[in-house]
C-alpha cells in the first residue's frame, strides 16, 4: 500500500543504507536518497528520487530534506578522516526545524556511553579501547549525542550498533537500553528495526542498543 510520508535516506550508499530504501519501499513509503555519486549507486529503482550531492554541503541536505516527514541518517566516513558527525547532524536537525520535519532516526556505535548505562565489564572495556584508538571520532559522537539530547523539538531515535555482518537477516533482534545485548547484527535487521521505528514512539528521545 502507497504511502504519502517520504522518507530522506543520508547514508544510503552504505552498507546500512541500502537495505534501509529497500525496506522502506517494501512498507509502502516514498524514497529519496542523498548520493555523492551516482554511477556508484548498486540500488536501482524508478521509485527512489535521488538527489546528487555532498553531506557538508547543507544546500544539497536542504534540497534533500523538503517535503520529506522522515530523516534517516546512517551517514559514515573513514576513521582516519577528521569525524563530521556532530556537525552534520546539528545542521540536519536545524534545517529538519526549519522545514517542519519532526522525526529523526540516527545510528552510532555501541562504544558511545550515556548517563544511566549499566554496560558489562567487557563492553566497558571495548569502549574505552575505542575512546583510546579512535579518540577524534569518539569524542564527535559523544558531542553528536549532546546536540541530540537537547534537542526537544524533533522526535529523535539514536540507534546504538555492535559489529555489522552483510549477511542474511535472521529476523530476531534483541534490544537493551542499558547495555548491548550482543557482539553483532546483520545490515538486514538493521534497517528492518529502523523502518520499524518510524512510526513508533517507544524509543523517542532514546538510544537504544540493538543486536542478533
Amino acid at each position: 500500500m502507497e504511502n504519502t510520508h517520504k522518507i530522506a535516506i543520508i547514508g544510503g550508499t552504505g552498507k546500512v543504507g541500502r537495505y534501509i530504501a529497500t525496506k522502506a519501499l517494501q512498507n509502502g513509503y516514498q524514497v529519496r536518497m542523498l548520493v555523492r555519486n551516482p554511477d556508484k549507486l548498486t540500488l536501482r529503482d524508478d521509485k527512489i528520487e535521488i538527489v546528487e550531492g555532498n553531506v557538508q554541503n547543507f544546500e544539497d541536505i536542504r534540497k534533500l530534506l523538503k517535503d520529506c516527514q522522515i530523516v534517516i541518517n546512517t551517514f559514515g566516513q573513514p576513521i582516519k578522516e577528521e569525524p563530521i558527525y556532530s556537525s552534520v547532524t546539528k545542521k540536519i536537525l536545524e534545517i529538519m526545524e526549519d522545514l517542519q520535519i519532526d522525526r529523526y532516526i540516527g545510528v552510532t556505535g555501541g562504544s558511545l556511553t550515556i548517563n544511566g548505562d549499566k554496560k558489562s565489564i567487557i563492553n566497558r572495556v571495548g569502549a574505552k579501547m575505542f575512546e583510546i584508538i579512535y579518540s577524534k571520532m569518539m569524542v564527535d559522537r559523544k558531542k553528536e549525542w549532546h546536540i541530540l539530547n537537547s534537542n526537544k523539538l524533533i522526535k529523535w531515535t539514536l540507534i546504538r550498533l555492535p559489529f555489522i555482518d552483510d549477511g542474511n537477516e535472521i529476523g530476531y533482534i534483541k534490544e537493551n537500553l542499558i547495555d548491548m545485548p550482543g557482539t553483532k547484527i546483520t545490515s538486514q535487521d538493521i534497517a528492518t528495526f529502523i523502518i520499524n521505528q518510524i512510526e513508533n514512539p517507544k524509543y523517542v528521545h532514546k538510544a537504544p542498543f540493538i543486536s542478533n
